[in-house]
């Protein structure tokens, strides 16, 4: 049974940075997709930021509106995947949500190739 627990989420100042982290369980980490998600007007929720982890092959795909500001990472031993979020907009303001995409999959921001979500980690940037 696939689970992903998010956290890190809190409240900062516009300029300041948070780290969220997804604990997951159920699949083979070193072999997946995953991605972070916020909701978006006009959508349920936005790609922000996903990644493929194949062997040694690892891809990304990040928004524009976040891209050199976000990044995301992972650490297998750990089962875990981060988002640091740095220089943070109030427009950043949002729920934030990881998901898991079954293999095989490509690095992707598209919401509809998810398979398995977090519960979200709420993100409150003040300007």
């Amino acid at each position: 049974q696939v689970q992903l627990v998010e956290s890190g989420g809190g409240s900062v100042q516009a300029g300041g940075s948070l780290r969220l982290s997804c604990a997951a369980s159920g699949f083979t980490f070193n072999l997946y997709c995953m991605g972070w998600f916020r909701p978006a007007p006009g959508t349920e929720r936005e790609g922000v930021a996903g990644v493929f982890t194949g062997g040694d092959i690892t891809d990304y795909d990040y928004a524009d509106s976040v891209k050199g500001r976000f990044t995301i990472s992972h650490d297998n031993a750990e089962n875990t995947l981060y988002l640091q979020m740095n220089s943070l907009k109030s427009e950043d303001t949002a729920m934030y949500y990881c998901a898991a995409e079954n293999f095989p999959c490509i690095a992707s921001r598209d919401v509809a190739r998810f398979n398995y979500w977090g519960q979200g980690s709420q993100v409150t940037v003040s300007s």
